[in-house]
């Protein structure tokens, strides 16, 4: 006998434009009110029924760099800070542009772990979702 259970980390419905559109501006407005200083800019990227959440921050390098030691100047490797992102989440839609499930970005592992989020709820909204993420933020 097959048995049915409900697991809100698998399965989805692929996004469609106007909620992508709608995802960047709420996540945008809820981290610039509530996150500013902490990030340069956010990126966001849609494949299929996931919404990945990354920003970019401005880097602090240290006065005692070495660049013999990097084999790159100061400035290079400041630019290669710029442009590498931290990976915040990982949300999957399921029709409901207010109910999500979360996954973090597991560094050790880099990979993408479910999770819950602060409410305990296993779906949110965007806003809670980067807000739960925003630990990795400085």
């Amino acid at each position: 006998m097959c048995a049915w259970y409900y697991d809100p980390h698998s399965g989805g419905t692929k996004i469609p434009d106007s909620v992508k559109d709608a995802v960047r501006k709420r996540v945008t407005d809820y981290a610039n009110q509530h996150h500013a200083g902490k990030f340069a800019r956010l990126d966001f990227r849609f494949k299929n029924q996931f919404c990945y959440i990354d920003a970019y921050t401005e880097p602090q390098v240290p006065a005692s760099f070495d660049e013999s030691r990097f084999g790159i100047s100061r400035e290079e490797y400041e630019q290669r800070l710029r442009d590498t992102p931290t990976h915040l989440c990982r949300l999957r839609f399921f029709g409901d542009i207010d109910r999500w499930s979360m996954a973090f970005f597991t560094y050790s592992n880099e990979k993408y772990t479910p999770s819950y989020f602060g409410t305990g709820q296993d779906k949110g909204t965007p806003e809670e979702a980067f807000e739960a993420s925003s630990l990795y933020l400085r």
